[in-house]
C-alpha cells in the first residue's frame, strides 16, 4: 500500500536546511568588510556541515547513504527528459538521478569553496585565490538555482511536495521502503553543535579562530 513513509532522517534534514542558511548567509555577506566575521562563521559552518555529510553518507540511514544514490549522468539525463516529456517520470523514494548529481556536485563545490576561502583568509594565493573563491561560489549559486527548479518540476510531475518532504522527512512510498529510525539524537546534536559554534563565534570570535586580519 502506497502511503506516507519516513524517508529522510533528522540529521539529513538538519544538514540540508543548515547548509541552505550557511551558504545564503556566507554569500550575502561576502562583499562586506563590516560583516566579515559573519561571513567567516557561515563559511566555517558550511565546511563543518559538509564534513558531517561525508561521514553520514557512509553511516547514516538507508536513503542518506551515498550507495543509495550513486551518480549517473545518463540516468539523470533520461530522468530530465521524462520530466519534460509526455511519459510519466519514474518516482524515486530517495534522491532521483538529477537530485543525486546535484548532491554530489554541491558537496564537491562546497569543499572547493571552503578550501579556497580558508586559503584566502590565511593570505595564501593572493588575488587569484579570492577570484577563484568567488567564481566557485557563483557556480554553486547557479547550481542551487537549478536544483530548486528541478525540485519544483519534480514536485509538480509527481504531485508531491518535495520541499515539505525535506521538512517532515516523509514521502509517498511502500512500508518496506521506509527507514526504521530518524536518528533524532544525532540530528539534535548536530543542531546544538552548530548553534553553540554560532554563539561562541558571535561573542568570542577569537576562541574559534575568527580573528580578522588585514586581508
Amino acid at each position: 500500500m502506497n502511503h506516507k513513509i519516513l524517508v529522510w532522517d533528522l540529521p539529513t534534514r538538519v544538514f540540508h536546511w543548515l547548509l541552505v542558511v550557511s551558504f545564503a548567509g556566507a554569500y550575502l555577506t561576502a562583499e562586506s568588510e563590516r560583516l566579515q566575521i559573519i561571513h567567516l562563521t557561515f563559511g566555517y559552518t558550511l565546511a563543518g556541515l559538509i564534513a558531517f555529510r561525508l561521514v553520514w553518507g557512509i553511516v547514516g540511514s538507508r536513503h542518506a547513504q551515498f550507495r543509495d544514490f550513486l551518480p549517473s549522468v545518463n540516468k539523470a539525463w533520461q530522468y530530465a527528459l521524462s520530466l519534460i516529456g509526455k511519459a510519466q517520470a519514474p518516482h524515486y523514494i530517495g534522491h532521483n538521478p538529477l537530485g543525486a548529481l546535484a548532491v554530489y556536485a554541491l558537496l564537491l563545490l562546497g569543499i572547493a569553496v571552503s578550501v579556497t576561502g580558508y586559503a584566502y583568509f590565511q593570505e595564501l594565493g593572493g588575488d587569484w585565490m579570492e577570484e577563484g573563491h568567488g567564481l566557485i561560489a557563483n557556480i554553486m549559486l547557479a547550481l542551487v538555482a537549478l536544483h530548486i527548479v528541478g525540485v519544483i518540476i519534480s514536485s509538480i510531475s509527481h504531485k508531491e511536495n518535495l520541499i515539505r518532504g525535506m521538512v517532515t522527512g516523509k514521502k509517498h512510498g511502500e512500508s518496506a521502503q521506509a527507514i526504521t529510525s530518524s536518528f533524532n539524537v544525532v540530528g539534535l546534536l548536530l543542531l546544538i553543535v552548530v548553534g553553540g559554534f554560532w554563539t561562541v563565534a558571535y561573542f568570542q570570535p577569537a576562541a574559534v579562530g575568527l580573528v580578522v586580519g588585514d586581508n
